[in-house]
């Protein structure tokens, strides 16, 4: 399903064993990424595109931050920045299953991407006729136990999948969430972080029935290892197209969340919050991963205060086999290189 770039490793008769590829052809990662391309959408993106030996299958869309257009457009305005229109763009779920519409308009912008619209951008032509629930089946199919699936929006598109394809995890070598919360403390509802609470019928199915190595960004832990504004400041100070291009879509949500407003929030005034980064990186390299914890998880779906939040089993009452990893700190020097890389 990759395109071939231009210095990709040659053909082989028959398959080599890593350790005997030279440092110029390193085997590379390959990623099917699901959005709903908001501003941290859109960073995560851009920090995938930075990254040395990873091939991006495709990207597909989903409701969340925006609405479906919008992820779409924004999608592509990314893609477009960083002269990449050549990886595959796949429209995906326009709704939850069941939950009522969310958005989040009041931080990212009604457009999702800080309501600064480009004349120039790229136009819904350019998207791939597939849907985005095929394509992925397709790619898993293609690369079985190759591709790791880096979810940072609802989880719609891969709650349907693996209904139509109840084999589609285990094609996949790895599944990074950004989503749900580990501590009850919401940010769209009182006991429910927003990917989670937008659909939480597909959260529940994807945390029962993708049994893959799976890993969790959760909403406590991003504001806990925001990063400093001083930081934030100067990367966005760079003299490059991308970094243009960041400050501006990112003004908004950026003085939102400085602002008094937000002072009761976990994150506010604490640093700047890449929640969908730390998936995305922690997908490009384990090794940022410095502590976590391995834990039986479902979603509360009936509760009237707490629907949408993930449930954390550390008394294995539910008497579940597949645990997933809990990311509980990071590297934050190789996080912050990451994000430098992106915008060069």
């Amino acid at each position: 399903m990759g395109r071939e770039l231009p210095h990709s490793c040659p053909p082989t008769a028959a398959p080599q064993p890593f350790s005997h590829f030279g440092a110029e052809c390193r085997m590379k990662k390959k990623l099917i990424i699901d959005v709903d391309t908001g501003v941290d959408d859109a960073q995560s993106i851009m920090v995938a595109l930075a990254a040395p030996d990873v091939e991006i299958l495709g990207i597909t869309c989903c409701h969340g931050n925006t609405s479906l257009e919008n992820v779409l457009k924004n999608t592509l305005r990314v893609l477009k920045v960083c002269n990449r229109l050549d990886i595959p763009v796949y429209k995906g779920c326009p709704k939850p299953l069941l939950a009522g519409k969310q958005n989040a308009g009041d931080f990212h912008g009604k457009d999702g991407l800080g309501d600064v619209p480009d004349p120039d951008a790229p136009g819904l032509d350019l998207l791939q006729e597939k849907r985005a629930v095929q394509a992925m089946l397709k790619i898993a199919k293609e690369n079985a136990g190759e591709v790791t699936l880096v979810a940072t929006a609802p989880l719609t598109n891969l709650a349907v999948a693996v209904q139509l394809d109840p084999s589609f995890p285990k094609k996949l070598k790895g599944l990074y969430i950004m989503g749900g919360n580990t501590e009850s403390r919401g940010n769209t509802t009182p006991c429910g972080e927003f990917n989670f609470v937008a659909d939480p019928e597909a959260a529940c199915i994807v945390l029962e029935r993708f049994t893959c190595p799976t890993y969790i960004a959760s909403w406590e832990f991003s504001c806990r290892r925001s990063l400093p504004w001083s930081f934030v400041d100067e990367w966005l100070s760079k003299d490059t197209e991308k970094a243009a291009f960041m400050k501006k879509i990112s003004s908004l949500s950026m003085t939102k969340a400085r602002s008094a407003e937000y002072q009761k929030e976990i994150t506010a005034g604490k640093g700047f919050n890449p929640c969908d980064v730390f998936a995305m990186a922690a997908a490009l390299d384990d090794s940022l991963i410095t502590d976590s914890d391995e834990v039986a998880v479902t979603v509360e779906l009936a509760g009237t205060h707490a629907r949408g939040m993930m449930v954390l089993d550390y008394m294995e009452l539910l008497k579940k086999s597949h645990k997933v990893v809990i990311m509980k700190n990071v590297d934050s020097e190789k996080l912050k290189q990451m994000l430098i890389n992106a915008l060069k």
